[in-house]
């Protein structure tokens, strides 16, 4: 089966390189096409013409050949010294916007490959002109650039409404969590639960326990608790809940550098790349691919941070740099620790639901974050964190709420896999489309209909 003829671009292809220097170009009116997206002006023009422009210059340097862009401009331009413009010899034989379309969508295939160099990695113009295209018929070239760019509009528009059905979904999210935290999401379960221990007799009971651990010198006594005073609400609660500081619900409120000082927690303590004992979990770790990058330490390590482990159910904090922002920790399998510049917030598994404290951290972000102070490198104390408002409920109410959110949130996920995979498939579609366009014969619709009849 025959191709479309190939050809060499030299023989179809005029080349100019830029003549304006991109350092000492002067702003005018006419556009300034250099290697980035996004184009600059120029005072005076060079072409005025169709044409590709080509970069002959790495875009990331160091060694590493590549393309981020291949230009098309038309009408009156200026092009910067390190890129060459390709114009049609004869725009009866060859529709330049049919050759930026081949060259960028290929350039990895076609441009990247020929590029050398070690420090400096160029392309040179007479690697270019050696190039070898297939060059269907004129009309076919313009059939194949109108086709692209409807596909191209669809795609655009397919891409915004896919953008905005994620921000609704991340709207919806956060949604689902305010109404949750503040009690409107559990209605319907307190019509049905009418006798549930009301949540201050709960606070009474986390007060004793309280009491108790500090006789028996488990933990210190701390400063003494403020009353929530009225205008400190941040809104109002349902009956059975009661506001108080969340430093009256934990357990323990620690730290990495609460095991000893930073002499002693160096000669102890050595991040290690491979794995081994214990997770040295960052918050890092909870983010995309969160279960790639992990820091590991040994069991003498582990042991020795014997103040900050870290369990299924905790809760972790940032200290400094994006301080406020809150994870929970789920099971990763193998034993964990606490990485610097963390809290780790322990709630009682008889009175608090972690979970919905987390929750509750989680979906009040800009709250806590406001109790950070410092400009250059902004910081939450334990003090704060302790002093922070927290909408009580009771315990059973508290699981139940939790329950329903985590199904609510299964839901977004969904939805959400669902809006990657469209995203895939129009990337795909696109992909699917230039190839079929590039590699279609003209001999195809007679072997089609060859095809046909011999399944008729």
């Amino acid at each position: 089966m025959a191709k479309f003829k190939s050809v060499y671009l030299k023989d179809i292809c005029n080349f100019e390189k830029g003549s304006t220097g991109l350092a000492k170009a002067i702003p005018g009116k006419y556009p300034l096409v250099n290697t980035g997206a996004i184009r600059r002006t120029c005072e005076s023009f060079q072409f005025d013409i169709k044409a590709v422009c080509i970069p002959l210059v790495s875009s990331t340097g160091h060694g590493h050949a590549s393309l981020k862009n291949v230009h098309y401009q038309e009408g009156k331009f200026a092009l910067g010294t390190i890129l060459v413009a390709l114009t049609a010899k004869d725009q009866n034989v060859l529709d330049i916007q049919f050759l930026h379309l081949y060259l960028f969508q290929f350039k990895n295939l076609i441009l990247v490959p020929l590029m050398s160099g070690a420090a400096n990695v160029t392309l040179s113009m007479t690697k270019i002109k050696n190039i070898e295209i297939p060059l269907p018929p004129i009309e076919k070239q313009k059939k194949i650039v109108s086709q692209f760019r409807g596909i191209e509009i669809q795609e655009k528009e397919l891409k915004t409404e896919l953008i905005y059905q994620q921000t609704l979904l991340k709207k919806l999210r956060q949604h689902i969590l305010q109404e949750a935290i503040e009690g409107k999401l559990s209605t319907d379960w307190r019509q049905q639960n009418p006798n549930i221990e009301p949540a201050r007799k709960l606070l009474a009971r986390i007060h004793a326990e309280r009491t108790q651990l500090i006789k028996d010198k488990k933990i210190k006594k701390g400063k003494p608790w403020f009353p929530i005073r009225e205008e400190e609400k941040l809104f109002e609660l349902p009956v059975g809940w009661i506001w108080c500081r969340i430093g009256e619900t934990i357990e323990q409120l620690t730290d990495y550098h609460a095991n000893g000082s930073y002499k002693k927690l160096k000669q102890h303590v050595n991040l290690l790349d491979n794995p081994d004992y214990a997770i040295m979990l960052r918050t890092t770790n909870f983010h995309k691919n969160s279960k790639k990058n992990y820091k590991y330490i040994t069991k003498n390590a582990y042991e020795f941070l014997a103040k900050s482990k870290v369990f299924p159910g905790d809760v972790i904090m940032n200290k400094i740099a994006d301080p406020g922002a809150t994870f929970y920790v789920d099971d990763r399998g193998q034993p964990m620790s606490l990485a610097m510049n963390l809290f780790l917030l322990r709630f009682s598994k008889n009175n608090i639901d972690s979970k919905f404290a987390y929750y509750y951290l989680y979906a009040s972000y800009d709250y806590v974050v406001s109790f950070s102070s410092g400009t250059a490198t902004p910081t939450i104390t334990k003090d704060a964190v302790k002093s922070l408002r927290f909408p009580l409920p009771p315990l059973s109410e508290q699981k139940a709420i939790v329950t329903k959110v985590e199904k609510l949130l299964s839901i977004c996920n969904l939805l959400e896999n669902q809006i990657t995979a469209n995203q895939t498939h129009a990337e795909m579609l696109m992909q699917s489309v230039l190839q079929e366009a590039f590699s279609q014969t003209p001999e195809q619709p007679e072997q089609e209909s060859k095809k046909e009849s011999l399944h008729a």
